[in-house]
């Protein structure tokens, strides 16, 4: 056991107990009911910084919720990393699926996790995978092995798509100056097969209302004369796919990087069984665009989805109404070179094209962001390719996520520096879903691999 192995044994309790107590408080930025949450967390974030040693800590006002930022500069010479985390959280909702408290974190020892695993809202997303670069930092500054200048940047905004955060970053941009971007907010393959991700999928998300008549009316009186906004909405809903689920939006597909037949070869070498896969969500059949595999359909393809969809009547009983209103939410994941902007342009105009003229249509645009790809040539992927390989003894596999996280073009754009995915959590951790948890395995594997791309980066930024 190396002096890093025994730092993290002999400090174990106290880690887990300093994360429980972030995830005690609900920091739900969709609901302003939770302000002070939101606000008392990023308190706990500053001064969780602040123990470990950071020199200077500090709370940046936004239009929205604070930025926490901190750091660390041992030498102006050397480079510095930026590590990018968010303390904010998804609802818990629906609760009455929850096997535990969403906010009274709790032990329990899964199949896939039999060491142990932490049951809470925000375990593995992101609270509990930022907090595995304070406790590495920590490590690193009391132990005084810190290589490099460190800088944090902790939001209170991505759940709801960051929408405060590109004025901040500009305003103080020479504040979070960086060489490297390093952020754990996606997964790896497994507990014995470590993956990097590589790529992030953009977005357009859009909410969306139908209206008929100008009440909600007697289905008896009215019915069969009158448009019905949910019947309607749920025909135009049902027309964005084709019958090989392939979306029907004109220009959609116009400016999506196909893969070659080599990067599908290569993408296929990632382990994955379909039957697994299937047995893990209670499906019998997977689905998709016809003409591509489950890892390429949820990751390197655009998608549309209906995301929450309602209107009329959802009480006990029957209540015979034709409804005034039907809504939806739809999100589109977009793969490089689409643009999110023109995506939602290119969506509105169809849209509205669908309905007929029995009811009328309003559109409204939410957060959205460009798809982003790491090079594997940077010395930021290189350092993070020997860390994992270090401490897993086995070389991580580069895969494209399905996921999106907005600011990483941003940032991009912004500071010109790449961003290093560094994920250390499981697609079956249930992130954003009822009974959402982080492995015990995999927290402190983070806190194990991450001083090590410190040392990996500072060797190959002075070499380059």
């Amino acid at each position: 056991m190396n002096t890093l192995q025994k730092y993290i044994e002999t400090h174990r309790n106290r880690f887990v107990e300093e994360l429980f107590d972030l995830l005690r408080t609900p920091s739900i930025s969709a609901d302003s009911d939770y302000k002070p949450q939101i606000a008392k967390t990023a308190k706990q974030v500053a001064s969780a910084l602040e123990k470990i040693g950071c020199d200077h800590v500090q709370e940046i006002q936004t239009q929205g919720n604070p930025v926490v930022y901190a750091d660390k500069i041992i030498d102006t010479k050397l480079p510095t990393v930026l590590v990018y985390g968010h303390y904010d959280v998804q609802p818990a909702d629906p609760l009455d699926l929850w096997e535990s408290e969403p906010f009274e974190p709790t032990i329990k020892n899964t199949l896939i996790h039999p060491e142990g695993a932490i049951f809470a809202r925000g375990a593995c997303d992101d609270k509990g995978q930022f907090f595995m670069h304070v406790k590495a930092i920590e490590y690193l500054i009391t132990t005084n092995q810190l290589p490099c200048n460190i800088k944090f940047m902790v939001e209170g905004e991505e759940e709801i798509g960051s929408p405060s955060l590109e004025a901040t970053i500009k305003e103080y941009k020479e504040l979070f100056k960086n060489d490297v971007i390093l952020i754990s907010d996606t997964g790896m393959i497994s507990n014995t097969q470590p993956s990097i991700t590589t790529g992030l999928r953009g977005l357009s998300y859009v909410e969306v209302e139908v209206t008929g008549p100008n009440r909600d009316l007697h289905s008896g009186f009215y019915g069969g004369a009158v448009a019905n906004p949910i019947n309607i909405l749920s025909k135009m809903i049902a027309e964005l796919h084709d019958e090989n689920n392939k979306i029907t939006i004109p220009g959609f597909y116009d400016d999506v990087l196909e893969l070659s037949e080599t990067d599908r070869e290569e993408m296929a070498k990632a382990p994955f069984d379909q039957q697994t896969y299937n047995k893990s969500i209670a499906i019998s059949k997977e689905a998709g665009e016809k003409g591509y595999s489950t890892l390429e359909r949820s990751s390197v393809r655009p998608t549309l989805d209906v995301n929450g969809i309602w209107g009329g009547y959802i009480g006990k009983g029957a209540k015979t109404v034709l409804p005034s209103k039907a809504y939806a939410k739809i999100s589109m994941r977009l793969v490089a070179n689409q643009d999110p902007d023109k995506i939602t342009e290119l969506f509105t105009r169809h849209f509205l094209s669908l309905a007929p003229e029995s009811v009328t249509v309003k559109i409204t645009p939410h957060h959205g962001g460009k798809a982003y790809l790491t090079p594997l040539d940077s010395i930021g992927y290189q350092a993070a390719h020997k860390a994992y390989s270090q401490t897993f003894k086995t070389p991580p596999i580069p895969q494209p996520s399905g996921g999106s996280i907005p600011i990483v073009s941003l940032f991009n754009d912004v500071f010109g520096s790449h961003t290093i995915l560094m994920g250390f959590g499981l697609n079956t951790d249930a992130i954003h879903s009822p009974n959402e948890h982080f492995g015990l395995f995999n927290f402190f594997k983070g806190i194990e691999t991450i001083p090590y791309f410190y040392q990996h980066f500072t060797e190959l930024y002075k070499n380059s």
